[in-house]
């Protein structure tokens, strides 16, 4: 009871471990993973467990050459991809998604580590990069936290660092611009802070279009679109 009473430090760590097929496909191609949730079945339990996945990016190339990646992993089994569930939601991870299931060897996975060291996961885990990033709600006392992060180290052979620390009600104390930028892709994000900074949004534009996209190194469509559904968020009451 006094565990939960003290409970409520929200994480933001960014995270490496061995043997990941995520990591290593992320690694080696563009775009990036998202883990929503993992279960066992009948027929395969406990050599090995199920996952729901969707795989994100810019283009159908990218997001292709992903998805061949994490067939060639030793640490991937079969990909079985589902309907479109995405399709353009602006709450879509990319411009581009294709959502799987995988079968994998259980003894790969960080999160029950996390969880037997007091870190329970509040969001899909984002892989991008070769590394992954895991929101989470710490059970115990804040002054524990380092002390259990190094159990996570050394259980999983693990890198970890925490990006933020905060209360669990410290949305509370965020404006409401910081709440909506949080809604926004990593990539989306992106390319509006650099229109902004371009002058891309003032009268009479800093940059062009074309000009802008050179910056950020994507075609004009593509900035397009992530500009777009940016603005979206931004602006829905």
């Amino acid at each position: 009871m006094r565990q939960a009473m003290n409970a409520g430090t929200r994480l933001t760590l960014d995270l490496w471990h061995p043997n990941c097929w995520a990591i290593e496909a992320t690694e080696r191609a563009g775009g990036g993973v998202l883990a929503h949730a993992i279960y066992d079945t009948p027929k395969t339990a406990p050599e090995s467990v199920n996952g729901l996945f969707t795989a994100f990016g810019d283009t159908n190339r990218e997001v292709e050459e992903l998805l061949e990646e994490i067939r060639a992993s030793d640490h991937a089994g079969e990909v079985l991809e589902l309907q479109e569930r995405f399709g353009r939601a602006r709450d879509a991870p990319g411009n581009v998604v294709r959502e799987f299931f995988l079968e994998y060897d259980p003894d790969d996975m960080v999160c029950p580590t996390l969880l037997r060291h007091g870190f329970v996961h509040s969001a899909p885990v984002r892989i991008e990069d070769g590394r992954e990033e895991w929101q989470l709600c710490f059970t115990g006392e804040r002054s524990d936290i380092e002390a259990a992060l190094d159990d996570v180290r050394e259980d999983a052979g693990a890198e970890v660092s925490v990006v933020s620390i905060t209360a669990a009600d410290g949305a509370a104390d965020r404006t409401e611009r910081e709440q909506r930028l949080d809604t926004l892709t990593p990539t989306q994000r992106e390319v509006f802070e650099a229109a902004r900074a371009a002058g891309y949004y003032e009268w009479p534009r800093g940059c062009s279009t074309r000009e802008l996209a050179d910056q950020v190194d994507r075609s004009k469509t593509t900035l397009l679109e992530h500009l777009r559904k940016a603005e979206a968020k931004l602006l829905d009451p």
